[in-house]
């Protein structure tokens, strides 16, 4: 054991003796789920041909069968944090890893649009159930002063996984050829794309097994004494008994936890905390960052890169992720939460704006457009022949081009640097024991219906208004984030979760 100190703690912040090796342990394992909710929400993105080609859809068909995902997800994150305060964090992980194993298979295996959204919903269940209970499980293990680096590791694995989703994409198709080719026994290459998702799904479904259940569930359940033993197991055995103590006073002893606990009793309305979870979860989904997640070949094909090409740049934009987030979890405990949103709103707005400034300087060439002989386009395509455009295309001078791709870049590193992992830190972590829970369910509900309406809504805002509008609007809201923080977020940085109000 390492002894540590914890500070702004409860009564047993100074007798704590951290057990890092099995914190590790279980940090590690339940942010498998938060890798899984990555690579389920970006391997979409290298199949949008394939889905398009074998299910004969078009923008708002395919607007469908990528976003599907997230009405599972709305309806796996509205009823996990309740279901959790029934059955427990890690029944509910053992659950959604079930959920993963069948809709990877399943997906693969979708001989229609309607198998396919069936099976994408199971895999929303399992995503919206682990977006909720990681980062709950993992704040109620962790001690305070290492919290907001531990459960930044899930936005880690939600990051890796996407970039994975993204490398095993690029490498599948380069492989076939394309993504709507052949690839092993005869399956074409999406697919396959779908079913490497099956392999750490296994992995985390027996992993769980090795890890206990949080001990605050213990407490919520009156099973004392197995809560003691985990946490005498996680912080030695003088703290065990004054930390079930602490849960058990924050408890609101009168009553378990429950849906009603949202309102508050003097005022009759859902309590100010809640909106706050609410306008973080939706916040986080307005300023358009999955359009890059689920859209991003498509996008880069859209203003005349080769689907390799635009693979490629989302692997790229991957590991930029990863290096975005680990600088996060480097600094997150010491600047603390509300600075970080500051400044990641700030720099989403600009870049952001940035994007829609190249983007309005380029001509839309719809597909059916006759190119005559000689044409010279402004991205330097020459047409030396008579062409009619097989695809639709922003044409763009290779210098707006690249302003484009260097701002998008940009854009996903002051996200993930900030509101990617600050919002989940935040919804684990600024609720009290009390309504743990339930505020996390209204929350993560809140989230993948935002999800869920920017995602199905951005091919056919493409189409009807272009892109300049639509990520124009991204631009706003981002500007609009700034304003919420200062007005409605709280820094939680340093407070043990006994010490939540709200």
């Amino acid at each position: 054991m390492t002894e540590t100190t914890t500070g702004g703690g409860g009564a047993s912040a100074d007798l704590e003796r951290t057990n890092m090796g099995l914190v590790l342990l279980t940090v590690l394992v339940a942010t498998i789920g938060g890798f899984l909710f990555g690579y389920d929400s970006g391997v979409i993105n290298g199949t949008v041909d394939g889905l398009r080609l074998a299910f004969n859809s078009e923008d708002i068909g395919t607007g469908f069968n990528v976003a599907s995902m997230l009405l599972g997800c709305a309806v796996g994150a509205a009823f996990a944090g309740r279901a959790a305060d029934i059955w427990g964090r890690r029944a509910m992980m053992i659950l959604a890893a079930i959920f993963f194993i069948v809709s990877a298979w399943g997906s693969g295996i979708a001989t229609s649009s309607t198998e396919f959204v069936i099976y994408r919903m199971l895999g929303g269940l399992a995503v919206g159930a682990a977006s909720v209970m990681a980062p709950a499980y993992i704040s109620e293990i962790a001690p305070a002063h290492m919290r907001g680096r531990l459960t930044t590791i899930q936005q880690i694995a939600i990051i890796s996984g996407l970039f994975f989703s993204f490398l095993a994409n690029y490498l599948l198709a380069k492989t076939a050829g394309g993504s709507t080719e052949p690839l092993w026994f005869g399956f074409t290459t999406w697919r396959w794309m779908f079913w490497m998702e099956l392999i750490p799904a296994v992995v985390f479904f027996f992993a769980l097994f090795l890890i206990p259940e949080s001990p605050r569930f213990r407490v919520i359940k009156g099973q004392h004494e197995k809560a003691a033993e985990v946490l005498g197991r996680l912080f030695g055995p003088k703290a065990a008994a004054l930390k079930v103590a602490e849960i058990q006073q924050s408890l609101a002893a009168d009553h378990k936890p429950r849906l009603s606990d949202l309102i508050d009793r003097k005022t009759g309305g859902v309590r100010m905390i809640v909106w706050a979870g609410i306008g973080l979860a939706v916040f986080q989904q307005l300023v358009g960052i999955n359009i890059v997640f689920y859209y991003g070949a498509v996008l880069w094909q859209s203003v005349g890169l080769s689907e390799s090409d635009a693979l490629l740049i989302n692997v790229l934009s991957g590991a930029l992720s990863i290096a975005a987030v680990i600088a996060g979890l480097l600094v997150i405990d010491r600047m603390g939460r509300k600075p970080m949103l500051l400044m990641g709103s700030v720099g989403m707005a600009i870049t952001l704006g940035l994007i829609a400034y190249a983007f309005s300087t380029g001509a839309f060439m719809a597909e059916g457009t006759q190119i005559a002989a000689g044409t010279v386009l402004d991205n330097g395509t020459v047409y030396e022949a008579s062409t009619v455009l097989t695809s639709s295309f922003l044409d763009l001078t290779p210098e707006m081009a690249l302003l484009a791709l260097v701002a998008a870049n940009v854009y996903v590193m002051f996200f993930n640097f900030s509101w990617g992992p600050v919002m989940w830190v935040m919804l684990g972590e600024m609720f009290p024991n009390q309504i743990r829970g339930s505020g996390l369910a209204v929350s993560g509900f809140a989230q993948w219906i935002a999800n869920f309406g920017i995602t199905l809504s951005f091919p056919i805002l493409a189409a009807e208004i272009g892109l300049t509008a639509t990520y124009g609007f991204y631009a706003a809201s981002a500007l609009g984030s700034v304003f919420f923080v200062l007005v409605l977020v709280h820094e939680t940085r340093g407070k043990e979760l006994e010490q939540m109000t709200g």
